[in-house]
């Protein structure tokens, strides 16, 4: 059994294709190193994160099969199930002999289970887009709390820039301790924990630690987060994803 593990990256899994297929390997499993067990009987492959590797990949993804397969790939990998990364090297294998008529292969149970993860997540990002409450924590900053079961928050904040547009916001994602941010002109993704919201009549303390932090500056920072990085999409691959979000 061959086993292919990777950072836990969006690129990391693109790369792990490209290896595959560069290899002339069909490998068993694509798993994200984090909390990985190792089988016994298994020969394991680490494959390294390369930019240019993944790149390749991507462009060969919506050149040769279509721009919804991006997307379904993509939101396999938000959807954090413990075979994303399998399923994504699987349906890819596939789409490139299929072209854009893979999605139809629904009798192929590697295309039903991506399409299966696709539906849930885009049902949870649907109802959530609805269900969001604000309140607010200072002078022009709202906040709301949600804890989805897919990692969606970076698909909720392009809606909520353009309806509000007008406000400062934070939509934190409690289970994974991330937030996306927007001060009127962008929105960011960032490392976000509960202790960030001080007391809402802490006006001075408030400032301090969201205003200072997140709202006056353009600088991103899960620059400085390896992990947070790891669960983002770079942004040169935004072109042809975020139109179907």
């Amino acid at each position: 059994m061959l086993i292919y593990v990777y950072d836990g990256s969006f690129e990391g899994i693109l790369t792990s294709v490209f290896e595959a297929f560069s290899r002339r390997e069909v490998p068993d499993a694509i798993l994200p190193e984090d909390g990985l067990q190792q089988e016994l009987f298994a020969s394991y492959s680490h494959i390294q994160t390369d930019p240019a590797k993944s790149d390749r990949v991507y462009t060969s993804i919506w050149k040769n099969i279509s721009d919804d397969a991006l997307k379904n790939v993509y939101h396999t990998f938000l959807s954090e199930d413990p075979d994303a990364a399998t399923l994504i090297y699987r349906y890819l294998k596939l789409g490139w002999k299929m072209g854009s008529k893979v999605d139809m292969f629904l009798s192929n149970d590697t295309v039903f289970r991506i399409m299966e993860i696709n539906r849930r997540l885009g049902f949870e990002v649907h109802r959530l887009k609805g269900f969001v409450r604000f309140r607010q924590v200072g002078e022009g900053i709202y906040y709301s709390s949600i804890s989805p079961d897919n990692n969606v928050v970076e698909l909720l904040a392009p809606h909520f820039a353009e309806r509000l547009s007008d406000q400062k916001w934070i939509i934190h994602d409690v289970r994974r301790e991330i937030a996306a941010l927007y001060n009127l002109k962008q929105w960011i993704v960032s490392e976000f924990s509960a202790g960030e919201i001080p007391d809402a009549t802490d006006e001075e303390k408030l400032y301090s630690k969201l205003w200072k932090r997140f709202f006056t500056t353009l600088e991103i920072p899960s620059r400085s987060n390896p992990k947070l990085q790891r669960q983002l999409l770079p942004r040169r691959y935004w072109e042809h994803l975020t139109e179907k979000w």
